[in-house]
């Protein structure tokens, strides 16, 4: 393996541990064994390393969230994968999380965010709402919506509060009750 995928092997790695606002170069040159110099020679900048491992890490939580999804499932089925998805996989759910706060300066990551929530809304408007390649856009932009913002606050939930958080059933229960 080279100095760059070594870089960003290591760049994966702090963002887990310590998130992106705490990894510094020097952190980055020490946990991939190369010099600082091979930072900037490599990927122009630490935050455009940083960036790179992001999406990354981005991309990695969009697969597993599809795996979560699986097909034909209860949404009670589906609700407990999810938590079990967050619960095995918190450091990624909090890197995803702390990504969040670059979007207002850091056009490139609020391009891969938004690519990603496009992807996880068509994928949780299929599994929860059955809409397939050919359903009405705007229906599954509005049905995916609803299941993203489910999701993302009982990650949020799960991830702050476990003890409070919203079990698969009591999700499903709530979310009947809301539909007109």
């Amino acid at each position: 393996m080279g100095h760059r995928e070594n870089l960003l092997t290591a760049a994966r790695g702090c963002l887990l541990r310590v998130g992106y606002a705490r990894t510094t170069a020097r952190d980055l040159a020490a946990a991939s064994g190369a010099n600082l110099a091979s930072i900037n020679y490599h990927f122009g900048s630490k935050d455009e390393l940083l960036t790179r491992a992001l999406h990354e890490l981005n991309t990695e939580w969009g697969e597993l969230l599809f795996q979560a999804l699986g097909d034909g499932d209860t949404h009670e089925a589906l609700w407990e994968r999810i938590i079990e998805s967050v619960r095995g996989n918190r450091q990624l759910w909090f890197v995803n999380f702390e990504g969040v706060a670059y979007l207002q300066h850091d056009a490139k990551i609020r391009e891969m965010t938004a690519q990603a929530q496009q992807a996880a809304r068509t994928a949780l408007a299929r599994a929860f709402g059955g809409l397939g390649p050919d359903a009405d856009p705007e229906r599954v932009r509005i049905v995916g919506s609803h299941y993203y913002s489910l999701l993302v606050g009982v990650a949020l939930q799960w991830l702050t509060d476990p003890a409070h958080a919203p079990s698969a059933a009591e999700i499903v229960a709530a979310d009947q009750h809301t539909h007109v």
